[in-house]
Formats: C-alpha cells, structure tokens, sequence
C-alpha cells in the first residue's frame, strides 16, 4: 500500500482503518467500534476496550518468549555507567516497584508525579503507574520548586517517585531539597514519596514520609496488570500555556497504545528487536512517547541515554552510542544536531564509528532548518526526516513514513499528513487560504486515537485553547501553508508571524536564509515593536566554533541574504552576534521572551529556561543595537 492509498483509506474509513491498527495490540476486551463521537466534539476511541498498557509494553513480549530480549539499554557518559535490562527482568522489577505501591494504597485512577533523571528507574516507575491503573505525571527533573508545586497542586498525587539528583556536565542538580520545597509551597500534600538514593548524591530522608527506592518493596508482592477503560487516562504531561498556568495533557490508553504501536512500523521503520534511540528526556513528550512507551509497545530495544550531545565528553558522543549499539532509527532535535554541528563543522568525529547499522535520523521539537538537514545528510548518508508534532497529538501529525514508502523529501518541510490528520490552512476569519498561502494550521476534528481528548481537569480551558477560534478544527497555534503537492511547511509559531508595515512575515523563514551562512551555526529572529512599522525583524547570530569575525561585516552579509532570498519586503537589516541562545531544556529557543527583553517589557522567567544568565547577555546585546535591553 502507498502512502497516498494508506491516507485516503484512513480518511475515507477511519472507522475501519484504526479498527485493524487496533488488532495489533493485547485487549482483555476488545472495542466495539473505534470512534465515539456522541459527545462531540469532545471525542473518544476504543472507550468500551478494556486493556493494559504496562501488559502491552512489557508483559506479553515475555508471553511470547521474547524474555530474553533486551528492552532497555542505558548509557550515562557522565556517571561511566552502561547496563542493559531484558523483558524479563523489566517485568519483574516494575512489578515489583507496582507491589510495592499498590502495598501503600496506590491504585487506579490515582495519580502519581515523577520526578527524576535519565536514569531506567524513570520509565520504571511510568509503567508501574501503567500497571496498576494509576495516572502518572513526569515533571522533568530539576523544575523549580514553584514550579512542581503548581502541577502537584494541580494533579494531586497520592505519591510522588523522585531521584536524590541529576548529573550535568560539571555539577550536580539536588532533587530532593526542590521536592521538599515543593511539597511545603504546595497545598495539596502527597501521602508518601520514593527516593531513588543514587551514589553522587545522597538525599535526607523525611521519616515516615520518605521511602528508599529499594527498601519500600521489600516484602511486597508483586503486582499483576489491572485492566482500565480504553479512555481511561494513562498520564498527564504539562506543557505551558499562554497565561502562565500549565495545562495538563491527558492521554487515554487505548488510543495511545494503538497509535504508536502504528508509528514504529510505518513511520520509523523498525522491525520488533532493533534498536531505537530518542535522545531526548522522559520529562517531554517524545521521552513519553519514544523512550518509553512507543519502542516497548513495539518489541524494540529503547536507549536510556543521561549525557549531552556535546561536551559528556566531545561532540562524537552520538555517533559513539549509535555505533555501539547498532541503533537502527535515532531522533532528536535540530538543536542538538546544531551544537554537535557547531563543534566539529566537518563531521570529522563521524569517522571513528562504524554507523552502517543506521537506517534514519528523524528530527523534530522545532524548526529543521535546511542547512541542519543538509549537514547531517551528507555526513551520514542516510534520509534525515523532519517530522512535526506537539504536546498534545503525542504522534507526527506530519512525517515522512519510511516504513511505508520513503517519498521525495522537500528540505524545509515535514512532509505530508500522517493518517487521521486532516491538515488544512486557515485565515485569521477561519477560511481556508490558496494554496501557497501562509495561514494558521488547523486540523478537522476528529483527531486520530492517540492525540488528547481533553485537558486534566479544565475541559473548558481545553475548548478555548484549541477548539473556539476555529469550530470543527483543531487550532494547532502554528502558522504555515501547503504546497501543490500537499507537503506541508512550518513557518513559526501564530506569534511568531510578524507584521511589518502591513506585510504579514515568517520569522521562520528568515531563519532558514541566516542559517544557511557558512558562518552561523545558529540564530533566531524576532518581532520587535517599531513606532513606524509595527515591528522590525531582529536577528542573533550564533558562530561556527573557531569562528571570529567583525559583526558589521557580517551582518552586512546575512542582511544582504535576506534581502535575495525573501526580498526588501522584509526589511531585515538588524543582527547581532551572540554566544548562545536562551532555550528551554528540550531545546526551543525562547522567542517570546527575546520580544519582551527587546521592547523594554517585563517578562516572568521561564520555568523551563536551561541558563537564566543567557537572557542577561541578550539584553546587553540588544542594548548594543539600540534596544530596550530589558
């Protein structure tokens, strides 16, 4: 089947189309039907199917004699420590770790936070949560105190699964005394918490609320899967929201389970047994659905990775791993493969490894510009694929499905829509716009299994989020349109369309022209007000490592790129160097704070930020061209 027959029969038969994905996977009760749309549109899939996710993502591969497979590999660069667990001894220490929750009250539709590093206890703990029923919410490891207390007053936990530390390059990130400020800011308190003690930092223990990750199951017994409702949640993940307040995606277990059970074949390509690695953390939406869940779900080995792609120890730490274990499929994001890019400019540490056993690279989290897919494909030599998704859908709404067909890659594009997702281009009025035309990026309801239903406890919030500016659509919050082929192209963020003098901009695109200097191995442009025009774009500029140059001279250059590839209209003639750029931990550049350090406003520091000191440093910049400065 093509990719084109595999689209149209999901869009022509969605009811037939995920009733056969759903074969795939173990149901104690199998659905009757696939959607059910009589509280639209508000909609759910699979609702009366009972199963399990943690039998589905471990369990039955040892039912099926796959025991002795290895499901997870561990490889942590900065504590010199490598392991790798089989089925069978994943299945017995999760029920084990389940035992010994269920023991102290844990059970279904309880919810439990995580809090912990890259560490294999991480996606142990997801799936004893998943065994027992209970709903569970990673908060990424080392959040700030206020910002865990917001989301453990918002989720209210009966407990809470954390590790003494984290280890970054040079230094070691405390948990536990976060946890306890947390809890003391937090009006809702969790009845216990777990501590994984781990040996570079070992954490005070609150007696009889504190427990020892090992000690706590002792003399428990195992837990078996408990089965749930196909709509009943498997975890909620928060992600920011325009007011400041997090929004709790919920995902439902059917869904879920039958979506990326799906992915791994068509889009990623892999057979049961390969190796897949998704560099990123269990804290994000890829390390839920790509570390964790999907890989299990699918028989596949799945990589636990605690370093950086640079620095634990050099810039060749990725090929190293991929050529360890012979990784089949890797994805992560451009900004990673930028900072391996800005060290080693030549690839010349792709050398030393033998990478023969890689089929792909899959990128996404934010903007692939073309210069990061060129530099990646010809080092490599194998596809490099620029997929897109968010949060919320869990799963490419745009890729290109290798396991499918590989279709022709437009450098710049995610390629096409994925099964269910039904991609159209909208004007501010709700209209569809011609073809080629930049628009807002919406998607006609229903979503596909897999994607969220609503938001933890404020469907109403989950209506006016996604689902008012635009009835009968998804309103994705992306800005970007469609070509004559049906490729779809991501231009930036609603908010990051500028509007100068009358002309409506993507800062993305400027992006893609500054990027593909030999010099710049990095750079972001902003929307910053201007008295005459509304905005003006701004551009920061990150250089190739070993790279010195005058900064007029230079702006001078990208200006002028600008200039021939997207035109006067722009009216891009502000750049400025900088070292770094201020990002969140998985790697988004924080645009929206930028704007507000440029216009001289206020800003509230993002929870998420990897340095607060880089917005520091952008504002002297900014200063240095004539702006606010912050």
């Amino acid at each position: 089947m093509s990719y084109a027959e595999m689209y149209a029969r999901a869009r022509d038969d969605a009811e037939g189309f995920w009733m056969d994905a759903a074969e795939a996977i173990d149901w104690v009760e199998k659905p009757s039907k696939a959607l059910f749309d009589d509280n639209a549109p508000l909609y759910e899939w699979f609702r009366d199917g009972t199963l399990n996710t943690c039998w589905n993502a471990v369990d039955r591969h040892v039912e099926a004699g796959h025991g002795d497979r290895v499901a997870i590999i561990y490889d942590s660069p900065v504590t010199d420590t490598k392991s790798k667990i089989t089925y069978a001894e994943l299945q017995s220490r999760v029920a084990a770790l389940a035992g010994g929750l269920k023991a102290k009250g844990v059970g279904k539709g309880d919810r439990v936070i995580i809090y912990m590093p890259m560490v294999p206890q991480a996606v142990e703990a997801m799936l004893a949560c998943a065994r027992l029923g209970a709903i569970h919410s990673v908060v990424f490891g080392g959040f700030a105190a206020n910002e865990l207390a917001v989301r453990i007053d918002d989720a209210q936990p009966k407990a809470i699964i954390a590790g003494s530390c984290g280890i970054e390059p040079g230094r070691i990130v405390k948990y536990k005394p976060l946890l306890d400020g947390a809890i003391e800011l937090a009006s809702h308190k969790p009845e216990f918490c777990v501590i994984l003690q781990r040996d570079q930092e070992r954490a005070e223990m609150i007696e009889g609320r504190d427990f020892d990750w090992y000690g706590f199951q002792e003399g428990t017994d195992p837990a078996d899967c408990v089965p749930v409702e196909g709509t009943h949640p498997v975890y909620i993940l928060y992600t920011s929201g325009t007011t400041g307040a997090p929004k709790g995606v919920v995902r439902a277990t059917a869904g879920h389970l039958v979506a990326l059970y799906w992915t791994m074949e068509k889009i990623y390509d892999c057979k049961p047994g390969d190796v897949f690695w998704a560099a990123s953390d269990v804290g994000w939406v890829v390390g839920h659905s790509y570390i964790c869940y999907a890989p299990l779900f699918h028989g596949n080995t799945t990589l636990v990775f605690e370093g950086k792609p640079v620095g634990t120890p050099d810039a060749g730490t990725f090929w190293r791993v991929m050529s360890e274990y012979n990784v089949r499929a890797f994805f992560t994001a451009p900004t990673a493969i930028r900072a391996v890019k800005r060290e080693d400019p030549k690839g010349e540490l792709i050398k030393n490894y033998d990478l023969s056993g890689l089929r792909a690279v899959f990128l996404a989290g934010e903007r692939a510009d073309p210069d990061t897919i060129h530099w990646a494909h010809d080092h490599l030599g194998v596809p490099v694929i620029d997929h897109w998704w968010q949060t919320e859908t869990g799963f490419a709404i745009a890729a290109n499905p290798l396991g499918v067909e590989e279709i022709p890659v437009k450098i710049g594009s995610p390629s096409v829509p994925m099964p269910g997702y039904d991609v159209q281009i909208l004007s501010d009025e709700g209209h569809p716009v011609p073809t080629g035309e930049l628009g807002a990026i919406a998607i006609k309801l229903p979503l596909p299994p897999g994607t969220l239903p609503t938001l933890w406890n404020a469907e109403e919030r989950f209506r006016k989020s996604y689902l008012n500016t635009f009835p009968g659509y998804y309103e994705t919050g992306d800005a970007g349109m469609i070509d004559e082929d049906g490729y779809l192209y991501i231009m930036a963020r609603t908010d990051d369309v500028i509007n100068v003098a009358g002309h409506r901009l993507s800062t993305g695109a400027m992006e893609e022209v500054l990027a593909a200097h030999p010099d710049v191995a990095e750079c972001a442009v902003i929307g910053a007000t201007d008295d005459l025009k509304g905005q003006m774009p701004v551009g920061f500029l990150c250089l190739n490592a070993g790279t010195s140059r005058d900064e007029g001279e230079l702006v001078g250059e990208v200006v002028k790129l600008v200039r021939e590839k997207i035109g006067p209209v722009a009216a891009f003639r502000t750049a400025v160097i900088v070292d770094r750029l201020p990002k969140t931990r998985s790697g988004k550049i924080l645009r929206g704070t930028m704007v507000k350090i440029a216009d001289g406003e206020d800003y509230k520091m993002p929870a998420t930020i990897d340095d607060p000191a880089i917005l520091d440093e952008i504002g002297v910049a900014l200063k240095r061209i004539g702006y606010a400065g912050g």
